[in-house]
């Protein structure tokens, strides 16, 4: 893809499902950190009146999850899982679809086989919760087939008046 039809399509956060990052890493920070504190700057916009406007998702993120929680995972510097030209798993990271319920993200830790991915994972997304949850989401972890964990996350729970 050339430099002039990425920027057409716009910012993609990683969801883990895409290729290695690379080519010009320090140029992708830069656009992980522009993107990340736009959404910050949209939350305080959104959220006047709140004690903590950053806390709590938007509008805009509400409407796409699974783009808002990459994109904070991302600017965690968590790294991200990536698949190869061949479509095998080739970087070890999170890995972000869509969940089970409608407005729900599902994070997973993915990696190659052999990778030692399965066995990091329950530490991994422990801190994938941790920064979610700092930024206003819900995230909860279970054991799917297999015995692999994910994280379910959701939008925060409407505040009771």
């Amino acid at each position: 893809m050339s430099a002039s039809q990425e920027q057409e399509r716009g910012f993609e956060p990683a969801t883990g499902d895409g290729p290695e990052a690379g080519g010009n890493p320090g140029g992708r920070a830069g656009e992980v950190r522009t993107a990340f504190e736009g959404l910050l700057q949209i939350r305080r916009l959104t959220g006047a009146g709140r004690a903590d406007p950053e806390g709590v998702p938007a509008s805009w993120e509400l409407h796409r999850p699974l783009r808002a929680v990459a994109l904070a995972l991302e600017a965690a510097d968590i790294p991200a899982s990536a698949v190869g030209p061949s479509g095998e798993r080739s970087a070890v990271g999170y890995r972000v679809r869509e969940g089970e319920t409608a407005g729900s993200v599902r994070v997973e830790w993915a990696g190659p086989p052999g990778s030692g991915a399965a066995h990091d994972e329950e530490e991994a997304l422990a801190g994938c919760a941790t920064v979610l949850r700092r930024l206003g989401w819900t995230a909860l972890l279970y054991r799917g087939p297999r015995r692999r964990r994910f994280l379910e996350v959701e939008p925060p729970a409407p505040a009771r008046s």
